[in-house]
């Protein structure tokens, strides 16, 4: 019969900067444990629990940025030659259209952010589609400060 066995590594060490001053090294304490054929990684008693934020997934906000690009890309490959042409065949107004297209100019770390459902707490389309700063680091700052 197998029992468990169990291997720990290192003791809780204070993060120690490398000679060149480029790396970090931080010692975890950690345990191997062998059951059944598999191995598990088991947290010291003592450690507090930690996970990643939960995606809390905004379909409103990931519409929005598909439809966005999606119209962007229909304009530049000339399939319509107006936005009021591509507002006519898609049926909406074209105000809306405009403020919508303006999501393609949010940064990339923004906008993965929104598609992973890791955006900001409290972003919601209606601030997106008020006026916001062009440069990236400028709209960082203010989506992060609202929320």
């Amino acid at each position: 019969m197998n029992r468990p066995t169990t291997l720990t590594l290192g003791p809780i060490g204070r993060p120690k900067l490398s000679r060149d001053g480029r790396t970090m090294m931080v010692s975890i304490p950690i345990s191997f444990r062998r059951s059944g054929g598999r191995k598990r990684v088991v947290m010291p008693d003592n450690a507090e629990a930690w996970s990643p934020p939960k995606p809390q997934v905004d379909n409103t906000l990931i519409k929005a940025v598909v439809r966005a690009h999606r119209w962007r890309n229909m304009l530049e490959s000339n399939l319509f030659s107006s936005v009021r042409d591509l507002a006519k065949a898609e049926k909406i107004n074209e105000s809306y259209l405009c403020r919508v297209l303006r999501l393609t100019l949010i940064s990339p770390s923004i906008t993965e952010a929104i598609l992973n459902g890791l955006q900001p707490e409290g972003l919601e389309l209606a601030r997106l589609l008020k006026s916001i700063p062009a440069e990236w680091d400028q709209q960082q700052a203010l989506l992060c400060s609202e929320s």
